[in-house]
């Protein structure tokens, strides 16, 4: 559906696939009522052929509609190796590598190429077609060897040991969206006025009555009249669900968002979620369903509680500047020799690091099961007292 946005329309083959998505909710809550918001995201971002995920439209780069820390170079990638080559050597050579949400597999390829010690296997776990090409073509130039490690997933793998990696995956998990009223807290849903998507408030079930009080449990005070926000109901699930094949190993997780007390700060009163289309940030999750990536800010402490009751040992929270300078990136850009690849290099940590760019809003944090993992990375700048 167009929006009130100053916003470029999209050409008319892709604005038909938005419309037929509409369409689709539309029968839905025409003949259902109105749908919460978590449900709208859902199809919006994974509906079967139409949902941003699986339509098959470049979404990745300066060609689609935003940039991840593995597409600016591989910076990101070298960091994440250099924490992983001393589990891989704990684990021995038939460990596995399973990444989530592989995305244009540019970090994927970022890792075969920076590990001392690659897995046997790297399992991609991509339920999308069209995303399993993007994959394949990226990693196309990757000797016979490591290009022969890779496996496509489409559900989490049988035991094994090794590390699970996440970049921009958690962020991306369909939220509720509530307000808080003098009577309670409300769901915030999706209805339909004269064909037009309109926020809708529906009574609070009691799974997010349930997580609402968990929440506020941590906070100084409850959250006040007026207080609006999103939460992700599913995520314990999602990890126990994503994490219990591995038996020995590490889950790195990297995404942009706060500990909780900042999450749900008096001042962060209208939420989080935030629209990318075109390379252009807005806030009307209802424009161009199909064509806009919607995706909401992460509960870094949810995340930590969602670790510790899959089983999981607590081994660091940092942020992504901390991180790249504790992994020794620093030293790596002095080693390059070539000035022009330095400088190139260079600009990449700058867009990587800086607080202005990528490097304050953007954590990682990781856990363990049954060995341990090399915490100088997260040391530097440990924010675990934060969560």
């Amino acid at each position: 559906m167009r929006s009130s946005l100053d916003l470029p329309p999209p050409p008319d083959e892709l604005a038909m696939l938005s419309r037929e998505l509409w369409t689709r909710i539309v029968n839905i809550i025409e003949r259902d009522g109105p749908i919460p918001f978590s449900r709208y995201m859902q199809m919006a971002l994974y509906e079967s052929g139409l949902g941003y995920y699986v339509n098959g439209l470049h979404k990745f780069g300066a060609a689609g509609d935003f940039v991840t820390a593995p597409e600016e170079g591989p910076l990101f990638g070298q960091a994440l190796a250099a924490l992983l080559d001393p589990l891989a050597e704990t684990l021995g050579p038939d460990w596995t590598l399973l990444e989530l949400g592989p995305g244009s597999g540019a970090l994927a390829r970022a890792l075969l190429t920076s590990l001392d010690r690659p897995p046997a296997r790297l399992l991609l776990l991509e339920p999308s077609a069209a995303l399993r090409e993007v994959q394949r073509e990226c990693l196309a130039g990757l000797t016979d060897d490591l290009r022969g490690r890779v496996e496509w997933i489409d559900r989490p793998p049988a035991a094994f040991d090794g590390a699970i990696i996440g970049n921009e995956v958690i962020d991306a998990l369909p939220v509720e969206r509530f307000a808080i009223e003098d009577d309670g807290p409300y769901r915030l849903g999706v209805g339909v006025e004269n064909g037009r998507p309109v926020e809708r408030r529906l009574p609070a079930d009691d799974r997010l009555r349930a997580a609402l009080a968990a929440i506020e449990a941590d906070l100084a005070a409850p959250l006040p009249p007026g207080y609006r926000s999103e939460l992700c109901v599913d995520l314990a699930g999602w990890i126990e669900t994503v994490t219990a094949p591995l038996e020995r190993g590490a889950v790195v997780l990297a995404d942009y968002g706060y500990p909780r007390r900042e999450y749900y700060h008096p001042e962060r009163s209208t939420g989080t979620l935030v629209c990318q289309y075109r390379h252009r940030a807005h806030f009307d999750p209802f424009c161009w369903p199909g064509l806009t990536d919607l995706s909401s800010f992460v509960d870094f402490t949810a995340v930590a509680d969602g670790l510790v009751a899959a089983g999981l040992d607590p081994a660091g929270f940092t942020t992504q500047a901390g991180f790249l300078l504790g992994s020794g990136t620093l030293d790596r850009l002095e080693a390059i020799e070539d000035p022009a690849e330095r400088a190139r290099r260079t600009g990449e940590f700058k867009r990587l690091a800086l607080p202005g760019e990528m490097g304050e809003k953007f954590k990682l944090i990781a856990a363990t099961r049954g060995c341990a993992l090399n915490e100088a990375p997260f040391l530097l700048a440990d924010q675990r007292d934060r969560l």
